[in-house]
């Protein structure tokens, strides 16, 4: 049998940054994102060769290592190392497995949509699958944070597990002690089809490490530095009207919105913006659109504007001057999938 999986990538709408320990523990965040038709995928194939074989086939790394009940986490390939670890010592296996697994995503890492936790939670699903692990909707985005957070130490938040694994529209609000609680929004799909036509997402063609980003932001928050501590406050609440906006199909009311995110989110951190990244936005701005910012912790990747759908092709070709790609997208109504293929 061949065990398949794919999740779906997001876009970080409004309170991003919020959902970041120590943040959320002390204040509370509150999130508003949606899932994209823009996937990380994962196959698993059971094999006889008493090998663990990693392949992630964008990166163009593959990695072979006798079969364990502990892979080392070394720097390479630990997403695929650390679900497969912690699966191990959660689910009481005990007989050493032999197996190919190939990963790969639609879009680079670092690209600000939530690629890494994406991936965690693609390659969580695939194994649940194959070992038909008990894990529902809240178990898999909770262990593919403590898989991603705990076990391998990368700094982020707690938005992307959720997103990957619920899909679709929500507002999700993070409390002390890890309590979580995902709100799936019920949008007219009238409104749904306004937004993905009014909005643009642009590749910067610059990919980043949010690990820097986020840690500052941390520092900032544990240092209880005023400006950044009271922009996330700004921002947490900008979710909410983000929210009313979205559901009542006041678009331009929702990239205005869009647009006080992005100023208070510069003030989080002095890395999450740049020359090259104000350029875009200006030069974005100039060409009509209402609003917009960078998708995830900032510094690079993908960045996204919302703009009256009869001025979006000019919107594009200003964008297209630059050195990155316009990447045409749908919204995704699903989570994480996962099936199984019958190979003989």
């Amino acid at each position: 049998m061949i065990y398949r999986s794919k999740a779906p990538l997001r876009l970080g709408l409004g309170g991003g940054g919020s959902d970041v320990s120590p943040y959320s523990d002390i204040y509370g965040g509150a999130v508003l994102n949606a899932t994209i038709d823009q996937y990380a995928y994962c196959t698993i194939e059971e094999t006889s060769t008493d090998t663990i074989v990693i392949n992630a086939a964008d990166l163009n790394i593959k990695k072979s290592y006798p079969s364990a009940l502990t892979l080392p986490v070394d720097g390479h390939l630990d997403l695929h190392k650390g679900v497969y670890n912690r699966i191990v010592r959660d689910f009481g296996i005990t007989r050493t497995l032999s197996f190919k697994i190939t990963t790969y995503c639609d879009v680079p890492p670092g690209s600000g949509l939530g690629t890494s936790s994406t991936m965690v939670v693609a390659i969580l699903k695939a194994f649940a699958e194959w070992l038909n692990l008990p894990l529902g909707d809240y178990d898999m985005a909770y262990k593919a944070y403590q898989i991603e957070r705990i076990d391998l130490g990368l700094s982020g938040g707690k938005q992307d597990q959720y997103a990957a694994t619920f899909g679709g529209f929500n507002f999700i609000e993070f409390y002390k002690d890890n309590r979580v609680i995902v709100n799936p929004l019920r949008i007219n799909r009238w409104i749904v089809d306004e937004l993905e036509v009014s909005m643009v997402l642009y590749y910067t063609g610059a990919s980043r490490s949010s690990d820097k980003i986020i840690r500052e932001q941390q520092d900032n928050t544990s240092k209880g530095k005023k400006l950044p501590v009271e922009a996330t406050h700004k921002i947490k609440e900008n979710s909410y009207i983000m929210k009313d906006f979205l559901l009542k199909g006041e678009i331009k009311k929702f990239a205005g919105a869009l647009g006080k995110e992005w100023e208070n989110k510069k003030k989080m951190a002095a890395s999450i913006t740049n020359q090259h990244i104000e350029k875009i936005y200006e030069a974005a701005i100039k060409s009509g659109a209402y609003g917009g910012k960078v998708s995830g912790a900032g510094g690079g990747g993908f960045m996204f504007f919302a703009i009256d759908p009869v001025k979006r092709m000019g919107l594009i070709n200003t964008l297209n001057l630059f050195k990155g790609k316009v990447l045409n997208f749908h919204f995704s109504e699903n989570g994480c999938q996962g099936w199984k293929i019958n190979d003989k």
